[in-house]
């Protein structure tokens, strides 16, 4: 099993930071391009969410990130922050009329995005740690 664990400081900026250290590490994985864009581009939205809505934009709180492949080509990506937990666990939908422009949401598509693109997810709160979790398989 391959892992790699670092922790980045609340602010956007670091978000392209995270994403290059786990491309990197997919990389020396010999994961697939496709798979490692679809991975980066979970992961930036998860982050983004963390920072805006668990942390409300304070950038001075921390995120644990733990990356991991195990035998199986299964990868994971946990999220830990100790910020507000999640009120919705809803599954989100996108709903919009693709005839009318002004339907389209202007915000509130990254957890539809990961629920598509990941092969699933998990979220949990304990102890005033939350934990988001993003699977994909990559054989």
């Amino acid at each position: 099993m391959e892992n790699k664990s670092f922790t980045i400081n609340s602010n956007y900026k670091n978000v392209n930071s995270a994403c290059f250290i786990a491309k990197t590490f997919c990389e020396d994985s010999k994961v697939k391009d496709d798979t490692i864009k679809e991975i980066e581009l979970c992961m930036a939205e998860a982050l983004n969410n963390i920072i805006k809505h668990s942390y409300k934009g304070d950038n001075s709180n921390l995120i644990d990130i733990s990356l991991k492949i195990d035998d199986g080509n299964k990868f994971s990506i946990s999220l830990a922050d100790y910020g507000f937990p999640r009120e919705n666990l809803e599954k989100p939908k996108l709903e919009f009329d693709p005839n009318d422009i002004d339907s389209l949401p202007e915000g509130g598509m990254g957890l539809f995005i990961i629920e598509q693109l990941m092969d699933e997810n998990s979220y949990s709160t304990e102890e005033g740690k939350n934990t988001f979790t993003l699977y994909k398989n990559v054989a």
